[in-house]
């Protein structure tokens, strides 16, 4: 039998198929790397029996669970393309993506039932399996075990999409980058080495699986290596803590954005936690706090800090753990396969304590975004990704972020563009103008305020206002306060002045975000 180079599961079914691929927790599912590629093999002949060609999207809406890597391994041995789909997402803003990429398939849980059954009715999706793992006749099960194990295998290149990922937008509208073979591969090659994966890697995967981080960060590459995942639905700190601290699991990695972290750290249980057989702790996604790296690493746990975007698989810049201390406030350097430069505004490349823009560009970068040509080619300059991220380089080539992109905050580890918020609350006939902007929270990292000046003669309460952000948009979009003011501050060209608007909320010395 010939197992194409890019079929994970069939590899490892074939050379360790008793060994375990996948604990769920919240299932309380095991399944071997044999049953895994097993379930795989049935899924593809189930969406071949549907019609299902090479390219075609199938979208998955689901907290986290064993049967997001069924169907990545299912869509690699037919040619499709999965659709993770973000489920803190409203229904208007999901409408969009599935509009945009026009799926076939919609498996969804069934704890998203209600509006799973709206989405495929209308977004005129064809065919549709729901997830229950309290019921062994659900459909999706149901589907796994009247199909065969046979399918035909289609012909793919590493140039061949595997996934397409919706980030936001800075326009308003979310883009879907796409995620080819290839990236995958890479990805696997510039994080297993410094982060210490094979075989015999374990790794509590806690962020959800329809974010890069949690399907790359490090749950791609352990399976790559033939480890282990164990996967919970969604992060609880005193469960996960209870999970890195037993001697039934032995978890060796672990990896979050640094929220999670400082919600573990401040539990009543972290101090009496053996973190003994945790290897490596990955942070990503965020700054991340001194504190945050000094109580951890007092605890004897190597924190590897890093860089990285959706389109860049997402591995891109890299700090090792016996940098961080050192370096505090780094994202390292560029990861083996991959180049980055700081440009100015001519693009001509920038020494050291120069700021500039971060160029970045490997076998690990995205070919484009999904149905937007436009997006694409403006994203683009001679093979380089624009990241948009303002950086610097030290002295001893270590980058450091200075700013992120445009107008960009992070809460809880998810990007937030102001844009988007933006275009919900002009749908609001009351408001004149409208702006957001990024300010420290001590839970979520950054949160939003809201700006806004009202027409003449109009009256808008700040409830009826979050009322209908959060009909609108996910929950941590939504403001978390609202400031009434006569006119935005602009420049002579009209432009708001976020800056300004920031430092009047925040005082003279706040630090810049715009």
């Amino acid at each position: 039998m010939t197992v194409q180079h890019y079929d994970w599961s069939a590899y490892h079914s074939n050379v360790r198929p008793n060994k375990i691929a996948i604990r769920d927790l919240s299932n309380n599912v095991t399944l071997t790397y044999k049953e895994l590629d097993d379930r795989a093999s049935r899924l593809a002949n189930w969406l071949q029996a549907r019609g299902i060609k090479k390219g075609d999207r199938i979208a998955i809406l689901s907290q986290n669970c064993a049967e997001f890597f069924e169907l990545e391994f299912a869509c690699a041995k037919v040619g499709a393309i999965e659709l993770p789909l973000n489920w803190r997402l409203t229904k208007p803003e999901l409408e969009y993506i599935l509009n945009d990429s026009t799926p076939s398939v919609l498996i969804y849980d069934v704890s998203f039932s209600e509006i799973g059954i709206e989405l495929q009715k209308d977004c005129k999706i064809n065919h549709s399996l729901q997830i229950d793992k309290t019921d062994n006749l659900s459909e999706y099960d149901h589907a796994i075990n009247d199909s065969e194990l046979n399918y035909e295998k289609v012909d793919c290149t590493q140039d061949d999409l595997i996934m397409i990922m919706y980030t936001s937008g800075t326009t308003g509208h979310p883009k879907g980058a796409m995620i080819n073979h290839q990236m995958q591969l890479y990805n696997t090659i510039n994080l297993a080495a410094p982060a210490f994966v094979g075989p015999d890697s374990v790794q509590l995967v806690v962020l959800p699986l329809f974010h890069t981080g949690g399907m790359n960060c490090y749950a791609n590459p352990v399976l790559h290596a033939g480890g282990e995942l164990i996967l919970i639905r969604e992060f609880d700190p005193g469960l996960a803590l209870s999970i890195l601290g037993s001697s039934e699991y032995k978890v060796s990695h672990f990896f979050a954005v640094p929220a999670p972290y400082q919600f573990m750290m401040n539990h009543p249980d972290f101090d009496q936690t053996d973190l003994s057989s945790l290897k490596i702790a990955g942070i990503g996604g965020a700054p991340c706090a001194e504190a945050i790296l000094k109580t951890w690493s007092n605890k004897g746990v190597s924190m590897i800090q890093g860089w990285g975007m959706t389109e860049t698989s997402p591995g891109g810049i890299g700090l090792a753990a016996e940098d961080a201390e050192r370096k505090l406030g780094s994202a390292g350097k560029a990861l083996l396969h991959t180049e980055i430069k700081i440009v100015d505004e001519k693009s001509n490349e920038l020494g050291a304590d120069k700021v500039g823009e971060l160029y970045i560009k490997g076998p690990n970068i995205t070919p484009g975004y999904w149905n937007n040509p436009e997006a694409t080619e403006s994203s683009f300059e001679d093979g380089w990704l624009k990241t948009g991220d303002a950086a610097k380089f030290d002295e001893e080539g270590f980058v450091y972020i200075v700013d992120r992109s445009k107008d960009m905050y992070i809460s809880g580890g998810e990007n937030v563009y102001p844009a988007e918020v933006e275009n919900v609350l002009y749908q609001l006939p009351q408001i004149g103008e409208a702006a957001i902007i990024g300010v420290p929270d001590e839970r979520w990292g950054e949160t939003g305020v809201a700006f806004i000046s009202l027409k003449p003669n109009e009256n808008l309460e700040e409830k009826d206002l979050i009322s209908h952000c959060l009909e609108n948009l996910a929950k941590f979009k939504v403001p978390s306060k609202v400031e009434f003011i006569d006119a935005l501050p602009r420049n002579a060209t009209g432009k708001v002045l976020k800056r300004t608007l920031r430092e009047e909320y925040l005082g003279s010395d706040a630090p810049a975000i715009s």
